[in-house]
């Protein structure tokens, strides 16, 4: 049987990712198991756009590398679904503008889709600090502050609720069955850092197909670069109660039985034994033990803050978001705000 093929969208924003850029398609280009084609999304800005395509003009003509601008609104989810439309694989792996994939990335990818019941693979994001250490305070159960996999998530291949979207990759037909990234809950540019869209996905994806599998595949590893400013507490206070805002309307979208699932057992079990640790670790003198351990509590808190206040503004439909989307694509299912 033939190996499925694969399209590897990047979505980019921002000119001053520039090297960065260059060495996410660099890895991929580098894969033991070929892509197909490489994506690069650019959301709305036409400087960065004009650059990349003169960068990558020979590669264009070739078809290996393709340049785009996003075809939605501004936002990450609307460039993810520009990338989808565009490409030609059966297989549709997401890789950050800022991280590097490693040789056997792709590979890995592939080989959970021998199983016809897998609709998506995701796979292990390692932080990258600029400072050259993870800060002493910084606990590695939220690591996802920074876009990386956190103690919590299960080793070895395993199924999942949901795939992290900076590292992941879908069957085509996942898309056809429940439509695209919903646009309204997920990242755009600089702005509050919100998330959790791969998620409302993966959740609507199950429901269009019960039988789906989703798994998570630690050899499948990428490094992603986490910048000064992400190191500081600010930043994770900040993204935090972000993730607290796009919980609430992951919630209002899919219920919050299937929406917040997973985090009952990471806020139950996985948290309170990182604080446990880290007054261990500050009885016996240990660097950072406290910080991390007051880390927990006040990501913790501001999670749960977000959550409240966005409940309330979804309530209130100050706050909506739009299921599907791809265009020139298949139409997602729901709509603003869906709760069904």
């Amino acid at each position: 049987m033939n190996e499925p093929t694969v399209s590897v969208v990047i979505c980019v924003y921002t000119e001053d990712r520039w090297e960065d850029i260059l060495a996410a398609v660099s890895s991929v280009r580098a894969q033991s198991r070929p892509a197909l084609e490489t994506l690069l999304v650019v959301d709305h800005n036409p400087a960065l756009l004009e650059r990349l395509t003169r960068e990558y003009k020979e590669h264009q003509e070739s078809g290996e590398v393709r340049v785009l601008a996003n075809a939605g609104p501004r936002g990450l989810s609307a460039g993810r679904n520009t990338g989808i439309a565009a490409s030609y694989g059966e297989i549709i792996a997401f890789l950050d503008d800022d991280a590097v994939a490693e040789r056997d990335w792709l590979r890995y990818f592939v080989e959970g889709y021998a199983d016809p019941r897998v609709m998506a693979v995701g796979g292990r994001t390692v932080p990258v600090w600029a400072s050259g250490r993870r800060p002493a305070w910084f606990p590695e159960e939220f690591d996802w502050v920074v876009g990386c996999a956190y103690k919590g998530l299960p080793g070895g291949v395993a199924e999942v609720r949901n795939v992290l979207g900076g590292n992941a990759s879908f069957r085509r037909s996942a898309f056809d069955a429940a439509g695209g990234f919903a646009t309204g809950i997920g990242r755009d540019g600089d702005k509050r850092p919100l998330g959790c869209e791969e998620t409302e996905l993966c959740i609507r994806l199950s429901r269009a197909r019960p039988e789906a599998v989703l798994l998570l595949d630690d050899r499948a590893v990428i490094h992603h670069r986490v910048p000064d400013a992400r190191e500081r507490f600010g930043y994770f206070r900040a993204r935090t109660y972000a993730e607290g805002l796009s919980k609430a309307l992951v919630a209002r979208s899919v219920g919050a039985g299937k929406g917040l699932e997973s985090e009952r057992r990471y806020t139950t079990r996985v948290l309170p034994a990182g604080v446990a640790r880290g007054l261990r670790d500050a009885l016996l003198g240990r660097t950072g033990g406290a910080g991390r351990a007051g880390a927990i509590a006040v990501g913790v808190a501001a999670a749960a803050g977000g959550y409240v206040v966005g409940s309330v503004r979804a309530r209130r439909g100050e706050v909506t978001f739009s299921v599907g989307g791809i265009p020139g694509g298949p139409v997602g299912k729901g709509g603003e705000g869906d709760s069904s």
